[in-house]
């Protein structure tokens, strides 16, 4: 019995190290402008994924990077901007290589993702808005829509 447990594949483990705010941005442009408090906004959410290795062992970085637009539905006045970029620190082990890199851009940012939120959340009632509550992002297919972008974008190679 022992002998086939010892044989059986280690489980991939994940811990999160930290997380932290690397840059944000809001302007409240309709108070900038003073415009009318009367509005009705339209709310553009852009979401960008990024990570890299570490130097320390098993160690890597996944950011989200949120830029959100919020207009008056109808008109094309700005009222405010948010650009954020959040980031995770990771220790991972017992990933295969070639499975790292859907794992830092799928299951990290799926961990992180309720944190910012809550920053997103605080940040919009802060700044004098309803806070806006960022629905959940589905990670697993923001990763294939990126792969199947690329894949299109490459050239296909010509037989030498």
């Amino acid at each position: 019995m022992a002998e086939e447990a010892a044989a059986q594949p280690t489980a991939p483990t994940m811990r999160v190290l930290g997380q932290f705010i690397r840059d944000m941005s809001f302007e409240n442009i309709m108070a900038q402008k003073g415009a009318p408090t009367d509005v009705q906004p339209d709310v553009q959410v852009q979401v960008n994924l990024d990570a890299k290795k570490r130097p320390a062992d098993h160690q890597f970085e996944s950011a989200i990077k949120l830029n959100v637009t919020s207009k008056n539905k109808g008109g094309d006045q700005t009222l405010f901007v948010l650009e954020l970029d959040y980031v995770g620190i990771f220790h991972i082990e017992n990933v295969p290589d070639d499975q790292i890199h859907p794992f830092l851009l799928i299951e990290c940012p799926r961990m992180i993702f309720p944190f910012l939120r809550r920053v997103v959340s605080d940040i919009t009632r802060d700044g004098g808005f309803p806070p806006l509550n960022l629905e959940n992002i589905d990670f697993m297919s923001m990763y294939r829509n990126e792969v199947a972008r690329r894949q299109a974008e490459t050239p296909p190679k010509a037989d030498a």
